[in-house]
């Protein structure tokens, strides 16, 4: 039986890691497909259970290396320890490097001797030594590990290197040579400074899939006999009736078979506006039920609801993304064992056919090996993302992946969900028509009298209008809701009705051809009409809307500009989407599109070669942003679009995203420029090392060179 399994998995220090555990999964008799998650430390494997045992893949993985499976209940604590534990790696490497780091600079001379040697380079030693061997070891244990299975990454780089440095400074101190301690420390030292600002940032994946199971409700009232009472949700089954209260949430997937309401499902479809729902109606999980007290019968459990598609769409979206390192790492799997073949291949040259001295080759092999050490390649990403990011926080953009840096240069469409992101996403009064010669504000007055008792969604237009507009609510008696259709009161003897065209259809009030003609022309605009009805007749028409960003219209312009196919997104029908769209100067709509559709939507784009952006603030947003080669969460959204977006808008609006793209465009620039830098030096120094003409100090200092390169070059963002 095909079954599949998602894994936490320990240890891994770089996309190599994921990628030899992936290779050694696929591998395996009964294993169709594996995919390794460097990013989220997950593995997604598809098996056969008749074949293999959930034990054997477990074996398998810690076989591949030095990882380990994590029960799911303790991964919070396992990333929490990983983090504090890379911390204080680096701190610590700081502390011992810092005097071998000032002696470059400081020359401190002591006539004491041990062994023939000077008090002062054995106290370099100890600290290289600590700082290399000690707080350094886990490099050299992945570089044994990777060398077992004749594969190379950054802990290789890393490795040879600093023993490089190391050994030879050994070599160096007992034969009063010159000593490069503070080489293998400094190396040390900022590698571990890459990898806590690397694990800092792992665990923003998961925590989107928290919140989004934490929205499912707990509980339920179940139907019996027509007694209810309160149940777990994992002990309900399908066909079961159950009961839901008013501002409760709907437990899970069902039909309402009894009584009206209205439901809040912006948390799903991301619509500002509330949906009626009757006998016959679907309803879903998760969703906040509003004035109605309903019976729904189960049709999805737990695992099948709207909200746990979402989830999946969200985990599976997430499990094809490839970290920027993995691009550091396929270099190395080259670089290092070149450098190390040119390096061997040069001492023997000059020891046995240029034929001098033992200690001249070596020299020349190290200075190879110095000149070839990672220090510039381990600043290159982690020195430019800092700069980046520090400069956009400042801009209101956090940039929450190195992937998006990527991807970004490479845009050529960007989809815009329309709630909350191309508009406000909060119902606000937009017109006003009095059909007689009424007080506008009187009548005004009186609506808001009307609905401030009410708890419908639509109310808080009336509630904001009232508060801009400085209304005061008048004494209405007799305030009942209609269901589905409005609401109806008494003020001084005469019945006063506020409501859909529903509600006035049935009181059966004559419309006249101009009131009609209004009416459709709102319609026609994206608006929700809302009748004001006095004893029988129509008093007033107003609308509500949800009103377009300020700087929306300047965005799709901007976008327009720089070439890049623009789309809108949407649940609204295709009346009020292309009405919107219209305004905004967007000509490609995609309206009526469900929840779970959104990301299949950025996937048929996807399928045309086309590089997608995503930019969305509800939940329903979480797998398109996850499924988009970018995701631009709005920052005033919910905490699941934030989660999942590779980049946040914290102060919101749509032109903010033709910023966020663009500074992701100049930190990538910058980072692919920073690993020019860091190996644009090798292609010069070492062939010049290897000819003798650079010592392993000149080689140091010319890697030290490359280092300051790439810091200064990744400052650049700042201006």
């Amino acid at each position: 039986m095909l079954k599949n399994i998602n894994l936490k998995i320990a240890g891994m220090h770089c996309a190599s890691c994921a990628l030899t555990i992936e290779k050694d999964l696929n591998k395996v008799d009964g294993v169709s497909k594996a995919v390794v998650n460097y990013a989220t430390s997950k593995a997604s494997i598809d098996f056969n259970s008749e074949v293999i045992s959930h034990g054997d893949l477990i074996e398998t993985i810690s076989k591949a290396g030095d990882y380990h499976v994590i029960e799911e209940e303790d991964s919070d604590k396992q990333e929490i320890k990983t983090t504090t534990k890379a911390f204080h790696k680096f701190i610590w490497s700081s502390i011992f490097t810092l005097p071998l780091f000032v002696s470059m600079f400081i020359s401190l001379d002591f006539s004491f001797e041990i062994w023939g040697v000077s008090l002062k380079n054995w106290i370099l030693h100890d600290l290289a030594f600590i700082v290399v061997f000690i707080i350094g070891w886990q490099f050299h244990r992945g570089m044994w590990l990777q060398l077992k299975r004749l594969r190379a990454n950054m802990d290789t780089l890393v490795s040879v290197g600093t023993l490089a440095a190391y050994f030879y400074s050994l070599y160096a101190m007992l034969t009063t040579g010159h000593v490069y301690f503070e080489t293998a420390a400094i190396i040390i030292t900022l590698i571990l400074l890459g990898k806590y600002l690397e694990e800092k940032s792992k665990g923003s994946a998961s925590l989107a899939i928290k919140k989004l199971m934490s929205l499912a409700a707990k509980k339920a009232h179940l139907l019996v006999a027509g007694q209810a009472s309160d149940v777990a949700i994992d002990q309900l089954k399908k066909g079961d009736i159950l009961l839901v209260k008013p501002g409760e949430k709907i437990p899970l997937d069902g039909e309402v078979i009894a009584g009206e309401t209205s439901i809040d499902e912006s948390m799903l479809t991301g619509e500002s506006m509330p949906v009626a729902k009757g006998i016959g109606d679907l309803v879903y999980g998760a969703t906040m039920n509003d004035l109605g007290v309903i019976q729904i019968k189960v049709t999805k459990l737990s695992a099948d609801t709207v909200l746990s598609q979402i989830i999946k769409l969200v985990e599976r979206a997430q499990a094809t993304k490839a970290p920027i390192q993995k691009l550091a790492d396929k270099i190395a799997s080259v670089f290092v064992p070149t450098v190390i073949a040119i390096a061997g291949l040069d001492f023997l040259i000059w020891f046995f056919i240029m034929q001098i001295d033992f200690d001249l080759a070596l020299i020349n092999a190290v200075a190879v090996l110095v000149i070839a050490c990672p220090c510039a390649l381990g600043l290159a990403t982690p020195t430019a993302i800092m700069v980046g990011s520090g400069r956009g926080a400042k801009r209101g953009i956090l940039i929450k992946e190195p992937r998006s840096l990527e991807i970004a240069h490479k845009i050529d469409t960007i989809i815009f969900d329309k709630t909350g992101t191309l508009t406000k996403g909060k119902p606000t009064i937009t017109d006003i028509e009095i059909f007689d010669d009424s007080d506008s504000k009187k009548v005004m007055q009186t609506m808001y009298s009307l609905e401030v008792g009410s708890e419908h969604i639509l109310a808080s237009a009336f509630m904001n209008y009232a508060k801009d507009n400085d209304l005061q609510m008048i004494d209405i008696s007799k305030v009942k809701v209609l269901k589905g259709k409005g609401l109806v009161g008494e003020l001084a003897n005469q019945k006063i009705y506020l409501g859909n065209l529903r509600l006035v259809e049935e009181l059966q009030i004559s419309v006249t051809s101009d009131q009609n003609k209004l009416f459709n022309k709102f319609i026609a605009t994206g608006k929700t009409p809302i009748f004001f009805i006095v004893d029988n007749k129509i008093k007033a028409l107003v609308t509500i809307a949800d009103e377009i960003q300020e700087t929306a219209v300047a965005a799709i312009k901007a976008f327009n500009e720089k070439g890049i196919e623009i789309h809108m997104i949407t649940g609204d029908n295709q009346i009020t989407a292309t009405a919107i769209a219209k305004q905004l100067g967007i000509k490609n709509i995609l309206a009526e599109v469900m929840p779970d559709q959104k990301s299949v939507e950025v996937k048929k784009l996807q399928e045309q070669g086309k590089k997608v952006a995503f930019v969305g603030d509800g939940i329903n947003d979480a797998p398109a942003l996850a499924q988009a080669d970018l995701g631009i969460a709005i920052g005033s959204g919910t905490e699941i679009a934030i989660e999942t977006g590779s980049i946040v808008l914290m102060n919101g609006g749509p032109l903010k995203a033709l910023e966020a793209i663009e500074l992701s465009q100049k930190t990538f620039r910058i980072i692919k420029q920073n690993l020019f830098f860091a190996f644009f030096y090798n292609v010069i120094a070492i062939p010049l090392a290897a000819i003798g003409l650079l010592s392993p100090m000149i080689a140091a200092a010319a890697m030290s060179l490359s280092s300051v390169s790439v810091v200064t070059n990744s400052l650049r963002i700042k201006r």
